[in-house]
């Protein structure tokens, strides 16, 4: 139910409660749209869920990393897009695992014969990176019906990651300043992050940054309503995406910004989000607004009570600083979160 009540903002388990107590769907009202809808109104979203699974294999090398009917991640990132590629690759890279999207995993090193038996070998086994093998068979010259046939994946979320490998075959070799206002902000809208962009056009992440900011291309924040904005709210659970009309409505209040933890992993658990979770309630009993970031649907810290404010994104420098542009908050706070928003630190202070 949790992972459910954080992509839709309805209460599950609350509600759950209150029926067991004998209350009916009727009496009870939606705290969201502000009472303006009954519990039982059932929850309408406009924006794609994607959820994927964190798993640390490098940690246990002796480990059968086939996927089976045993759980084996340890950890799973929730992104929320316009598009299902857009929230496909939020989520990619918000697994912090060293990827920015579909990047190459293939051995560079195989011949032509090697590679394509190596493809169909990983096409055919369920493990944790076989993703991304979906995408270097597009790389190599499959096509769609031999990538279905191996991997009996369902041919319409193959066709969506045809489509980012086939723009990302377009993009290379392309020159940055060649891309105009309207064909960056298809990119964006695919999910592209700004360091893909910048590793496909032999770019720096932050030329790439400036370049779509000269243009006027930054994302809008949309709202989690369970209505699809057909009832307003004051309930502050964002994502981002790229399109026209902005929803963030940011209040003149001080704030401070607490980056939370990211998925689950060895040696990175739910302590942090423990410090993270009293960090802003402590904040808030100072008065401060206080600003959540985080995307893992595991965790208190991404419960839409919890701050004044939720962003439910990746935690990359990306991702951040447009989260900043828009709140302008006092401090943002790094170091409750572990080593992922720590590695964001220096890279912030330079951006001031």
């Amino acid at each position: 139910s949790a992972l459910a009540s954080k992509a839709t903002g309805f209460p599950i388990a609350k509600v759950a409660a209150k029926l067991a107590v004998g209350y009916t769907l009727d009496e009870l009202r939606n705290e969201i749209t502000q009472g303006a809808t009954p519990a039982s109104f059932e929850p309408t979203i406009d924006y794609v869920v994607t959820k994927v699974p964190r798993f640390t294999f490098e940690k246990f090398p002796q480990a059968d990393s086939r996927l089976t009917t045993q759980m084996k991640s340890v950890g799973e990132v929730m992104a929320i897009g316009r598009t299902f590629q857009e929230s496909l690759q939020k989520a990619l890279r918000g697994l912090e695992i060293g990827v920015d999207g579909f990047d190459e995993i293939l051995d560079r090193n195989l011949d032509a014969e090697d590679a394509e038996d190596e493809l169909i070998r990983q096409l055919r086994e369920p493990r944790h990176d076989r993703l991304w093998y979906v995408a270097d068979a597009f790389r190599h010259g499959f096509t769609l019906e031999d990538v279905h046939e191996h991997s009996k994946i369902d041919p319409w979320f193959l066709v969506q990651i045809e489509q980012i490998i086939r723009k990302e075959q377009e993009l290379r070799g392309q020159s940055l300043l060649n891309l105009d206002r309207d064909t960056l902000w298809r990119i964006k809208r695919m999910g592209f992050s700004d360091r893909r962009l910048a590793r496909l056009l032999d770019e720096t992440e932050s030329t790439v940054r400036a370049h779509r900011h000269g243009l006027g291309v930054r994302p809008v924040f949309k709202r989690v309503d369970t209505c699809a904005a057909e009832f307003p709210t004051d309930t502050a659970y964002l994502y981002s995406t790229y399109e026209q009309f902005c929803e963030a409505e940011p209040s003149q209040r001080d704030k401070i910004m607490i980056l939370g933890g990211g998925p689950n992993r060895i040696g990175q658990g739910i302590e942090f989000d423990y410090c993270c979770v009293h960090a802003a309630l402590a904040l808030r009993e100072d008065g401060f607004e206080t600003i959540m970031v985080n995307c893992n649907p595991e965790t208190v810290s991404t419960d839409y009570d919890i701050s004044d404010r939720l962003y439910f994104e990746s935690l990359t420098l990306e991702d951040v600083l447009e989260i900043i542009e828009v709140e302008k908050p006092k401090g943002v706070i790094v170091q409750f979160g572990g080593q992922t928003p720590l590695k964001l630190a220096r890279d912030l202070e330079k951006a001031g």
